[in-house]
């Protein structure tokens, strides 16, 4: 209940909106000022009060400027995801420790299938019981208790409680709790006066890197599914936050984590800590001459099997900041090795010329609509370069916006694979004119598995972030704040043309590299720290520049050879200009 003295809070709906005055009592916490102001479209999960995210628990002052953020919103939408996970690991606790079983925990291993894929394993400090108990695959009886009892701590709607402890002490609980990796992880942080804030359900706490919803009964949209030896802990996709995405088997991006996984162990890094002291040894350079190893490895493993199959329409596709360019031309050399002569080309140009480009709900040129590229001129060329007749291939002239023709004049041999990059190429309807037999289709994408913790992911959609951040100031000229402001729109353009056809692909290409975040963040941290609290990008610099306090800095970037996918966006690339 709020007391009694008037305070006026500006409340801001969005940027086409007017804001409006609203007068409260003093004592209202944001979740009772939303309540308030509602009604909401979807669920309020948090607030960005003077710019800065906070959490609904929070009190408001007279003066402030309050925007209430759904799950539509990247912000609003982790809150839900870390939510779900603390009250998912609570039940974990409770539903073994109710079978006499201590010290059994959850791992949240990488997101899969609009969720997280995660293990149940012993602790390193367990007795025998929970190590016995933990040698066996989870079961759909342990998927159907864990899911009960977390429905039951949602009904419950049981407060979520802040605690702050200083460094020091957060060191010593992680001990006290057997979790070396994050203790360790904690003791890294070069400010002595840090203070980190646990989270507790009842008597179980955790630590996570942003904010939670105030209580439990928020988050009543979920679902657990036994997938493989482990658990799928599914959510509401951001675009539609009242309603459970359809399922589907994601198998390519779990063996691609998979894979990763693997690396990461022969590189003794599983988890954040395990990198920061690498590097702090002196062992930068190994991490990344490995990581490029692995990576030129799997590539010309991709080359064999192009070649094993005789395939001759070689298709390139993934999300922003994935590296296709420089994936593209490895596998093109790849391709030489074993006695193949690619034809390397973007769909870029096969743009339709500007004037017949088709708009988008606003009236604005929609340059990644499907019909926004010539398919059937396209397919003609395709077709014809099979067939072994000459192809006036054309060349898009972005300033005067049309194709011009006579420069490419092209024929291939009858064993020449046409190896295509673009942001369409594993969409059927691009290609359905083209023999399925001719084609063969990679998807890539950095599937980031190094995680800070056992239980904190380092999200995909941040390590592109990074990535297209430091490339959109170096290449570009534009600020950490537009591109922040742009990646929105960025996200929504992939999950209509990108991310629906993942699951099309023959093998998928996992660009990331364990190192990269350590070596962006010289480049990154400085440019985040330009965007000014007034900014209303300030909110997302400041999450970004949270996490990335704990990563050491890898301050010698001459090791990256000049090959490199990250030389894409550090520069002193081979293949990028």
């Amino acid at each position: 209940m709020c007391y009694t003295y008037a305070m006026e809070i500006l409340i801001r709906k969005g940027p086409r909106e007017d804001d409006t005055k609203l007068n409260i009592e003093e004592g209202c916490t944001l979740e009772q000022l939303a309540a308030k102001a509602g009604p909401h479209p979807y669920r309020i999960l948090l607030a960005r009060v003077n710019g800065a995210d906070t959490e609904l628990s929070e009190k408001v002052s007279d003066g402030d400027a309050v925007e209430f953020l759904d799950m539509r919103t990247h912000a609003a939408d982790l809150v839900y995801q870390r939510s779900l996970t603390l009250i998912y690991l609570t039940a974990v606790r409770d539903v073994f420790e109710a079978r006499g079983i201590h010290r059994m925990r959850a791992i949240i291993d990488n997101s899969l299938n609009q969720g997280f894929f995660t293990k149940i394993k012993a602790g390193a400090d367990a007795p025998e019981e929970t190590v016995k108990a933990a040698e066996h695959d989870v079961t759909d009886a342990d998927v159907a208790e864990i899911e009960a009892r977390m429905r039951e701590i949602v009904s419950q709607n049981i407060p979520i409680e802040k605690e702050y402890v200083s460094k020091d002490e957060g060191v010593r609980l992680w001990k006290e709790y057997g979790y070396p990796e994050k203790s360790e992880l904690l003791s890294m942080v070069p400010d002595k006066e840090y203070v980190t804030a646990f989270y507790k359900i009842g008597t179980y706490r955790n630590y996570f890197f942003g904010p939670m919803v105030p209580s439990t009964g928020y988050v009543d949209l979920f679902e657990l599914r036994k997938y493989r030896n482990g658990i799928l802990l599914r959510f509401p996709h951001y675009e539609k936050p009242d309603v459970m995405p359809d399922y589907r088997d994601d198998f390519k991006l779990y063996e691609a984590f998979g894979e990763e996984y693997q690396w990461l162990k022969l590189l003794h890094t599983p988890y954040l800590s395990d990198m920061n002291r690498t590097i702090r040894e002196g062992g930068a350079k190994v991490i990344i001459l490995l990581s490029e190893a692995l990576h030129e490895k799997k590539i010309a493993e991709i080359a064999n099997e192009i070649k094993r199959r005789g395939k001759r329409i070689i298709l390139i596709a993934g999300p922003s900041s994935s590296g296709k360019t420089t994936f593209a031309r490895r596998l093109c050399i790849q391709l030489r090795v074993i006695g193949l002569q690619p034809l390397y080309m973007g769909t870029d140009d096969y743009f339709v010329n500007r004037e017949d480009t088709p708009l988008d709900e606003n009236g604005e040129k929609n340059y990644e609509n499907l019909n926004a590229l010539d398919i059937d001129l396209f397919s003609q060329n395709m077709n014809d370069l099979l067939a072994g007749k000459e192809v006036d291939i054309p060349e898009f002239d972005f300033m005067e916006g049309v194709k011009v023709f006579g420069k490419r004049i092209t024929r291939i041999e009858k064993d020449q694979p046409i190896v295509i990059e673009g942001i369409h190429a594993l969409n059927g309807k691009l290609t359905e004119q083209i023999d399925n037999n001719e084609k063969f289709k990679i998807y890539i994408s950095p599937l980031t598995q190094l995680n800070i913790d056992i239980h904190n992911r380092i999200p995909t959609s941040d390590a592109r972030m990074f990535r297209r951040m430091v490339r959109d100031y170096k290449y570009r000229g534009h600020t950490a704040a537009g591109t922040i402001n742009e990646w929105p729109k960025v996200r929504a353009g992939e999950n209509l043309n990108i991310f629906p056809y993942s699951g099309e692909a023959d093998v998928v290409f996992n660009s990331t590299l364990a190192y990269e975040t350590c070596l962006l963040k010289k480049q990154a941290q400085p440019l985040l720290e330009e965007i000014k609290p007034e900014e209303a990008e300030y909110s997302e610099a400041q999450r970004l520049l949270e996490m990335l306090r704990f990563f050491t800095e890898i301050e010698n970037e001459n090791d990256v050879p000049n090959n490199s996918i990250l030389r894409e966006f550090i520069g002193g690339s081979v293949f990028v200009e």
